[in-house]
């Protein structure tokens, strides 16, 4: 597979431009105070999908060619992928469809990316599952395949990410990511490289769906056999060659959290942020509580990558006193 480059995402910025807005950095005191250290939260949980994933899939489906739109899109999803696609549909009047795990399926996604003018048809235990019998529907009816994380299109959108970044606070000194398929971790890397290298990128992930960790720290792409993660946009078994391929090269650590952190971390963002965090947006966040040691009176950014967390599921949360 071609990787992308920087100038990819440099181009991605342009193309996306008219299309979303550029999210805020801030800085959140309290948790600047907590951990020692500048800590800002990249709010991507702002996006019009409510998770980063949009950047990328405006611009992939809106750089196709008028060929590929007319075949009709599929890809696979728990959801924000899916938003983003189907997002990128409607703009640029394009079939989407999407396959989205039976079980444990987040339901407010699910209905976003109905809403947004996707088909969405259920099958599987998981993600995975659900993607392969994607792939199999792609090429028996005739679509173009967009795949989660193998599409440089897709990385590229996404590391416009990491240009607003470096634009609003120059002298940072570490950028944390969530990672379920690597295209925001890989995209950040392919910045951070070109523009200061020694910007410390950090990947995160569930410990209950390691599989990423395992293939980066491991150097292989061998599926992981459990995941078991709440979280489902960090709910992956499979890693995938484009985006890994790039963190190998690129990524200077990758750390993992419990789901409990991950869950004290969306009520960190709520309380100091006055942010809505999901799962995979509040990782980023548990990354830095675990790493704290190693980040005093360093300038951190923390990818809130999205805010599409159950109503019910965050009230509980925050309900919960430990």
């Amino acid at each position: 597979m071609i990787k992308p480059t920087f100038a990819d995402v440099v181009a991605a910025r342009e193309f996306i431009a008219p299309y979303l807005p550029k999210t805020p950095l801030i800085r959140v005191n309290g948790i600047s105070q907590l951990l020692d250290c500048d800590y800002y939260a990249k709010l991507e949980n702002l996006q019009p999908t409510g998770a980063f994933k949009v950047r990328g899939g405006v611009n992939l489906v809106g750089t196709l060619s008028d060929e590929e739109r007319a075949k009709g899109l599929v890809s696979a999803s728990t959801g924000n992928h899916g938003q983003s696609i189907a997002y990128g549909g409607r703009l640029f009047s394009t079939r989407v469809v999407i396959y989205a795990p039976a079980e444990n399926v987040n339901r407010s996604k699910l209905e976003a990316m109905q809403q947004l003018g996707a088909e969405v048809r259920l099958h599987g235990r998981d993600f995975d599952e659900a993607r392969q019998q994607c792939e199999r529907a792609a090429e028996a009816e005739g679509f173009r395949y967009v795949h989660s994380a193998n599409e440089p299109a897709l990385i590229a959108g996404v590391g416009t990410i990491g240009l607003e970044i470096f634009e609003d606070l120059s002298g940072v000194d570490v950028i944390i990511v969530p990672a379920g398929g690597g295209s925001c971790a890989s995209g950040n890397c392919l910045v951070a490289n070109e523009l200061n290298p020694n910007v410390k990128v950090i990947a995160v992930q569930s410990e209950a769906a390691p599989a990423m960790w395992h293939a980066w720290r491991n150097r292989t792409l061998e599926p992981y056999p459990t995941m078991a993660t709440e979280h489902e946009g960090l709910a992956t078994r499979v890693p995938f060659e484009l985006t890994n391929k790039i963190l190998w090269e690129l990524l200077s650590d990758f750390v993992l959290v419990s789901d409990a952190e991950i869950n004290h971390a969306i009520k960190l963002l709520a309380r100091h942020a006055k942010q809505v965090a999901e799962g995979a947006g509040a990782a980023s966040l548990a990354a830095a509580i675990k790493l704290s040691d190693s980040l005093h009176g360093k300038k951190v950014v923390g990818v809130v990558s999205g805010g599409n967390i159950p109503l019910e599921r965050f009230a509980a949360l925050m309900m919960m006193t430990t």
